[in-house]
């Protein structure tokens, strides 16, 4: 499938509603919610059976991605703020929380699953200039580069990763309930 082209144009994203996926341990989508299949732009037939990163915009550093999947291999759930590109080639931004779903009989991951909600303009002004600053060394130096700078990054905040993104974001009061309450319908 080819990728489309992206515009400088932001889908303004409902604030009441959510985007829900779920995909395979390697990352093939298996389910997408109707929210998901309205945004992206691809019919749901066009989702299913796709790498999930179809839909991941160019302005986005690999080293998030990276950081995603040591997460998940580990079990461990994870929040990140992710540019996406829809069909059409129009981006919107979302929080987002990754978990892994683990199977009781073999202890192995057997599917992910992501939960998405609008992110705000202020969280994009805080995030934008770090992201490209991750991408101007990854053209240079690769994801390795990149991790090395977050690292730095982060250690001159005085913060974890999860820290980091939980400030950046609020996580807590209103916005942690929802996620947690989006877990609870989709288990």
């Amino acid at each position: 499938m080819l990728k489309p082209t992206p515009i400088d144009e932001k889908i303004v994203l409902d604030e009441s509603k959510y985007i829900v996926s779920r995909t395979d341990e390697k990352g093939i989508i298996e389910y997408g919610n109707d929210y998901f299949v309205e945004i992206s732009g691809y019919k749901e037939s066009e989702l299913i059976g796709q790498p999930h990163n179809m839909i991941r915009h160019p302005d986005m550093p690999k080293v998030i991605f990276k950081l995603m999947w040591e997460r998940l291999a580990k079990h461990e759930s994870i929040f990140a703020l992710v540019k996406n590109l829809s069909k059409c080639g129009k981006y919107y931004w979302v929080i987002t929380e990754f978990e892994s779903k683990i199977d009781p009989l073999t202890n192995k991951v057997n599917s992910h699953r992501a939960f998405r909600k609008a992110a705000t303009d202020k969280m994009i002004k805080e995030i934008t200039p770090l992201y490209e600053k991750l991408l101007e060394i990854e053209s240079q130096s690769g994801v390795e580069g990149s991790s090395k700078y977050l690292v730095g990054f982060l250690e001159d905040q005085n913060m974890t990763y999860d820290e980091y993104i939980d400030k950046l974001i609020g996580n807590k009061g209103i916005f942690a309930f929802f996620f947690k309450a989006m877990k609870k319908v989709f288990s």
